[in-house]
């Protein structure tokens, strides 16, 4: 047994993909064990295996706890002093600002720190700023209005680490600022009385994987214990619950697409139990406006929720997804729920535009062979507030590294990448920015920003495919479909769903287990709704699960389903419980397909 053996015998899939078992054998015999010592099922043990869980950390595993994963705090740089300075305004009641992105992590950011401040007397002033006009980070003009508006201190969240002038205006007008952040760092850092960013380079707390909302969480924590040995809290006033703010940080991890790993998967799964008591206002109208059946799932928040809170930054008013969050009456908070998600209905309409001229270009620049290691696509009329979304489908689509750039009419261009596993756009990006290719740029591993003139759309094009080839190459050449399983339509309920679900919550990281169902007749097959493709898929012994293929109209998965009707397939895919009309079905969300060989042997 190789360590790339193919599973089900698949070489070329419906998507030309191999499929190739999860385990190579030293996992397998892991697998194995975990079955065995902790008494659990097959499937279960090689999905845990798969996810290289050792056999003394399964129990961990599968109940991942802030207590148990989240270190001290003070091991991030910078920490002691952040925490320090926070507490002295809340302590002296100081006029206290908050400077956040206009994405879902730094809307969360700004809504969890302003949660807390509020619990501890504060009603902070919360800054976002316009994602066209303004851009990302701290500007000047900001910084000044803060400072005249009263704000002594600025706490930056999931912005700030490379923004060098505006902070030096802060510091110009007297204005203390604390950065929290995660995007990498240069070799400078801003003027500030502290920078929490595990991404600094003399930071050696090795969380760079959390998302800013997870340092901002880790920031409440050592001041709420800095209060707490200054003697902030009596028992006229009592510390607030902090585990209760974890639903912010959830949504923020996952709609991040930070790898769910350690300490991120705890806050996600404990965030994800605050979600589903429903007990603040803001969170619970966005969920009930995204029609959102049964308690929340990880991939709710980066498919439903996230959309809507960023919907308000990328075409609407910047500051929407926070209101929503710190709202309290359920009145104003349907209000504004009921806007982001008019304005993401109308995100998704331009979307849908532009990456129709997204993807033509890119084809025409690849040719039939899909040549280049990235794709790089920029017109003008297109809206910066989307850029991202369209190099993410991109990304999807061709399988490599892909930016989007809106062109403005003096000849500049804002844009996006978003890059697959393996491939560091973050870095390629800080270095085109010193190389002189862009006007600035920066990001992590799996998305960046990028803003530059026209004219250096060509040698940037040439600068990524020469920086990221090898890398590019080596990634696509691992990226075969890996398998954790194989069942057939028989077992497929909601025990088996129930079962899978244990090893969540799934994403970045930590993907969703994809279980084949080996040879299994396609009964039914049609286009339905968005470009989806509904598909009936029945085992030999008359067993059926309803299944479906996901945006495939139109691609190569779709025209396979539809040209395979009652034929044997192997499929794969992921199981999920879908809720409808209050019923729940199990739902089986296809991801490629191949011819089955009766006569084969499985694998």
């Amino acid at each position: 047994m190789s360590a790339n053996r193919l599973f089900l015998g698949v070489e070329n899939s419906a998507t030309g993909r191999a499929w190739r078992d999860r385990l190579d054998e030293r996992a397998a015999a892991r697998a194995l064990a975990i079955a065995q010592r902790h008494d659990l099922p097959e499937l279960l043990a090689r999905i845990l295996a798969g996810r290289n869980v050792e056999l003394d950390t399964v129990e961990t595993f599968l109940d991942p706890t802030i207590k148990r994963t989240m270190p001290d705090p003070h091991v991030l740089a910078g920490m002691k002093q952040a925490a320090a300075r926070i507490a002295a305004a809340v302590m002296r009641g100081e006029r206290t600002a908050i400077f956040g992105d206009y994405d879902v992590d730094g809307a969360t950011s700004a809504a969890l720190l302003a949660r807390f401040l509020r619990q501890c007397g504060l009603d902070p002033l919360i800054y976002i700023p316009d994602r066209l006009f303004e851009g990302y980070g701290p500007n000047g003009e900001a910084v000044r209005s803060l400072a005249e508006r009263g704000a002594t201190l600025i706490v930056t969240v999931d912005c700030g680490t490379t923004s060098i002038e505006p902070l030096a205006e802060a510091q110009k007008r007297g204005v203390d600022v604390v950065v929290i952040d995660h995007h990498l760092a240069d070799e400078q850092l801003p003027p500030a009385v502290a920078i929490v960013n595990p991404n600094r380079r003399d930071d050696l707390s090795g969380l760079g994987h959390l998302a800013a909302v997870g340092l901002v969480f880790m920031t409440v924590v050592a001041v709420n214990r800095t209060l707490r040995e200054r003697g902030f809290w009596t028992a006229a006033r009592s510390e607030p619950d902090l585990l209760a703010l974890l639903d912010d940080v959830a949504l923020g991890t996952v709609a991040d697409v930070v790898p769910l790993v350690g300490l991120n998967r705890a806050f996600v799964a404990k965030g994800l139990i605050a979600l589903r008591r429903r007990e603040r206002a803001g969170h619970t109208s966005l969920m009930d406006v995204a029609r959102l059946n049964g308690p929340p799932e990880a991939w709710h928040l980066g498919f439903l929720l996230g959309p809507r809170i960023n919907a308000g930054g990328r075409i609407g008013r910047a500051d929407l997804g926070v209101r929503l969050l710190i709202e309290d009456d359920p009145t104003e908070a349907a209000k504004i729920a009921a806007e982001l998600d008019r304005l993401n209905r109308e995100r998704q309409t331009i979307e849908i535009e532009t990456v129709a001229q997204a993807e033509a270009e890119a084809m025409a620049a690849l040719g039939l062979e899909e040549r280049g290691a990235v794709v790089v696509t920029a017109a003008e009329g297109w809206h910066p507030g989307i850029v991202g979304l369209v190099a993410a489908r991109l990304k999807e689509k061709f399988g490599r590294p892909a930016f989007a750039i809106a062109l403005e009419p003096g000849g500049v261009g804002t844009g996006s990448g978003r890059s697959i596993v393996g491939v560091d756009i973050g870095r390629a990006v800080r270095r085109a920015v010193t190389d002189g290719l862009l006007i600035k740029g920066g990001g992590h591993a799996m998305a960046a920003g990028v803003t530059l003139r026209k004219d250096m759309l060509a040698p940037l094009r040439g600068y990524l495919e020469s920086t990221l080839a090898a890398d590019v190459e080596t990634a696509r050449r691992a990226s075969g479909l890996l398998i954790d399983g194989a069942v057939s339509a028989a077992a497929a309920n909601a025990e088996l769903v129930a079962l899978i679900g244990r090893a969540g919550p799934f994403g970045s990281g930590n993907p969703e287990p994809l279980i084949a169902l080996p040879a299994h007749t396609i009964a039914f097959a049609e286009e339905v709704g968005q470009a989806h493709i509904r598909v009936r898929l029945k085992s030999g012994d008359g067993s059926a699960v309803n299944a479906i293929a996901f945006r495939a109209a139109g691609q190569k998965l779709g025209a396979a389903l539809l040209q395979n009707r009652s034929r044997q397939v192997h499929a794969a895919g992921t199981f999920a419980l879908d809720r409808w009309n209050g019923e729940e079905r199990v739902q089986f969300k296809l991801a490629d397909i191949a011819p089955a060989d009766p006569f084969g042997a499985p694998h």
